[in-house]
């Protein structure tokens, strides 16, 4: 090989390494913001924004509050998926990691009911609406930018990279409100002790937008716009008209696996400290122990997807996921430790192995001009039907059933094997072209077809 070719291949994998730097990066931020808002929606916000309901009411309305998050995300995913695919991945990325730090700050400085009344919580919704507009464009776009950089035998690798920042991020954020808990009386944690993190988050942003800035556009976005179909498509248009099976396919895939996160790492924290009497503190270290076996789980994943390809391994982590739910609640009603550890563990680690997979199962499955609106119309329409509501739903279902965990399990257990059926029927997509595009005549069809209509 010669000196410029071996210069050449040198630059693209520091480039490849510091995308998938600017994106695990900004995923764990956004992670982080995230996790410290479901573990203090469990435990602190029902008591200092809804100190008039009882207290299962001022529960549901608290999780009801970070549904609202989610319930935001399919906005910013159409939004920002359009422009992504439309002035490219890199500046987009800039801009929605910077809201996402502004917002933390902002809900770490925002006055209690006591102090300002109804206009507490209502200000609290707004910041939630806004934080999850900037996650639906984050999350996909992040993924995107690492993916479309990554060799094609290491997807699969860089995937199980940006999919463990949700896990590790869970560890951060929980060890920081465990310190802080330990540390502080219960009345200065409720106070501001809870408020730390939060503002502090804004670190991670500064040095988020430095790295991104030393990221250069995708070559699949910058080949793209150098085709007929980069310059005459309308992405959202064309993903909705021309790959809408595949968008619903991968939104009812990700379903089961985004219902299992979220009743993980949200409604499990809740449910050791209200239902079984476990103490703040232990369930905070045991979300600690089972976001550790999360992280091996998304590598272990991304991995494995490289060598025996992603439907075989999204298939094997699908079915350990629907046995271990058959066992998660008799395993927590011990009140064991260790059982409780072991239930959490294997129930996150199997879970993640999916989430781990899901960045380059979503990428490599849409054509690089709708990549980004495909791939967040989908994601988000699963956090949307089956992760912000889980929490919601199983306290609902939890009350309903006066402490049977069984009708959750039902649910949950039914999304799995939804999940699973969509894997089976869905392509093997590891080694495939990242650079393809739709057809000319696909794109330049559907778009004389809405001239005439427009016309009409």
């Amino acid at each position: 090989m010669s000196k410029e070719a071996n210069h050449a291949a040198d630059s693209t994998r520091s480039m490849a390494q510091r995308a998938v730097s600017a994106a695990t990066l900004g995923t764990a931020l956004e992670w982080f913001d995230f996790t410290l808002y479901g573990s203090v929606a469990a435990t602190v916000l029902p008591k200092l924004f809804f100190p008039s309901m009882e207290p299962s009411s001022a529960l549901l309305a608290s999780l009801a509050t970070f549904s609202v998050g989610l319930a935001a995300r399919p906005l910013g995913a159409i939004i920002c998926g359009y422009f992504g695919d439309k002035i490219g991945r890199r500046n987009l990325m800039l801009g929605t990691v910077s809201v996402m730090g502004i917002t933390s700050v902002l809900m770490g400085l925002l006055p209690t009911y006591a102090q300002i009344g109804m206009l507490a919580p209502v200000l609290l919704v707004l910041l939630r609406i806004i934080q999850g507009f900037a996650l639906g464009g984050e999350s996909t776009g992040g993924q995107l930018m690492a993916l479309e950089h990554a060799p094609s035998n290491r997807r699969g690798k860089y995937s199980g990279l940006i999919g463990m920042c949700a896990p590790l991020s869970q560890i951060l954020a929980n060890a920081v409100l465990l310190v802080l808990s330990a540390t502080m009386t219960a009345d200065t944690f409720l106070s501001y002790g809870w408020r730390i993190p939060f503002v502090m988050s804004f670190l991670l942003v500064l040095v988020g937008i430095y790295i991104r800035l030393r990221v250069s556009e995708t070559p699949a976005f910058v080949q793209m716009k150098q085709s007929a179909v980069g310059t005459l498509g309308s992405p959202l248009r064309d993903a909705f008209r021309l790959h809408w099976k595949t968008i619903v396919r991968m939104m009812l895939f990700f379903c089961g696996p985004t219902a299992l996160f979220y009743l993980a790492v949200v409604f499990t924290l809740g449910y050791l400290t209200n239902s079984l009497g476990v103490p703040k503190q232990t369930g905070f270290t045991l979300l600690m122990i089972a976001n550790a076996c999360a992280v091996v789980g998304s590598i272990a994943g991304g991995l494995l997807s490289d060598k025996i390809g992603r439907k075989r391994t999204l298939l094997m982590a699908s079915t350990a996921t629907f046995i271990i739910m058959m066992i998660y609640f008799p395993m927590l009603g011990t009140r064991s430790f260790a059982m409780m550890a072991l239930a959490m563990g294997l129930f996150m680690g199997f879970t993640q192995v999916q989430t781990g997979i899901q960045p380059v199962a979503f990428a490599e499955v849409f054509p690089t001009n709708v990549r980004y609106s495909g791939s967040a119309l989908a994601f988000t329409g699963a956090s949307l039907f089956a992760g912000g509501p889980i929490p919601v739903v199983a306290t609902w279902l939890l009350n309903l059933s006066h402490g049977s965990p069984w009708p959750l399990v039902a649910l949950v257990a039914t999304l799995n094997v939804l999940s699973f059926c969509m894997i089976a029927i869905g392509p093997e997509t590891a080694g495939i072209d990242m650079n393809r595009l739709d057809s000319t005549d696909d794109v330049i069809g559907n778009h004389a077809t809405n001239a005439n209509q427009a016309t009409l």
